[in-house]
């Protein structure tokens, strides 16, 4: 979870809650006039890639196995078969079957019977989709939960960006975009305060955590990160940040997937992209890439 802000005086900053969280938008104030219309496209991708809003098309996948399915929804789905791919799928949304019908995060929460979770279907080839429609095997769900804020923030990034928006920051819990640059705190998962703060110092720098936030069943044992090769919790990080000029979607989706890799294999596929990472290990150590300096200046 982050936290950021412009510091000038002429700024004006909002928050709604939308796609389950707080979406926080700060721009300068001759742009104020955008915000609304920023905060009706989170709205909009809401609507669209959500598996818990019932107007979603993607909620209507789930429930009924088939869907006509919007240009937001479908981009969504073409970036997580990307994504599946990149990652050797350790990124695989039909984790669904898992988060959604056994966990129930964000509803009724429980904790599945080992029975149960060896029975979950998690098979993102029982997916299959075209431009205007979708379809799922039995058995299987879909949760866009791994990447669908950081689409959102792109989405929101390219308006503004269309508009001549020069400085501003877009933030939707863990995931961050700053025009400029900007001040970053990363909150501690489990204790009151601030694990790092830094400065991005690029311009258009996306920041996305993922960790054990508060999204967990009774005990961090039971957490949201699920592996969809093991369909257990993630065990080895309590929190990864990656800093880039990647699309903010890539980051949702590549802190997702490292979060649920073997430790070696994690930092393989991190030190291969181009970004800097900051992770907090479940053993208590903290490890930054050796090019963290080419993006942030710590403070």
């Amino acid at each position: 979870m982050l936290f950021s802000s412009i510091l000038e005086s002429s700024t004006t900053t909002r928050t709604q809650i939308i796609m389950g969280t707080y979406i926080t938008i700060s721009v300068q104030e001759q742009d104020k006039k955008f915000i609304q219309d920023a905060f009706d496209i989170f709205n909009d991708i809401d609507r669209s890639i959500s598996s818990y809003n019932q107007a979603s098309p993607i909620y209507k996948l789930n429930k009924e196995k088939t869907a006509f399915i919007n240009n937001y929804a479908y981009e969504a789905l073409l970036l997580s078969e990307n994504y599946y791919e990149k990652t050797d799928g350790y990124f695989d949304i039909t984790i669904g079957s898992i988060t959604k019908d056994l966990y129930r995060f964000g509803e009724k929460q429980r904790i599945p019977h080992a029975k149960e979770l060896e029975n979950a279907s998690v098979n993102f080839k029982g997916l299959v989709f075209t431009e205007h429609k979708a379809s799922l095997e039995e058995k299987i769900k879909v949760d866009l939960g791994g990447m669908g804020k950081g689409f959102a923030v792109d989405k929101v990034s390219d308006f503004f960006k269309t508009k001549n928006v020069q400085n501003a920051v877009i933030a939707a819990s863990g995931d961050i975009r700053c025009f400029n640059t900007c001040p970053i705190d990363i909150q501690n998962p489990y204790e009151e305060g601030v694990l790092l703060s830094f400065r991005t110092i690029k311009k258009d720098t996306g920041v996305t955590t993922s960790g054990n936030y508060n999204r967990y069943v009774e005990s961090t044992k039971n957490n949201h990160l699920i592996n969809p090769k093991s369909k257990l919790s993630q065990e080895k990080f309590i929190s990864i940040t990656l800093i880039s000029n990647l699309p903010s979607s890539d980051l949702d989706a590549y802190a997702t997937a490292a979060s649920v890799m073997p430790i070696k294999k994690a930092y393989e596929f991190l030190n291969e992209l181009n970004l800097a990472y900051v992770i907090l290990q479940s053993d208590g150590e903290l490890r930054m890439s050796d090019n963290l300096s080419s993006f942030v200046e710590l403070i």
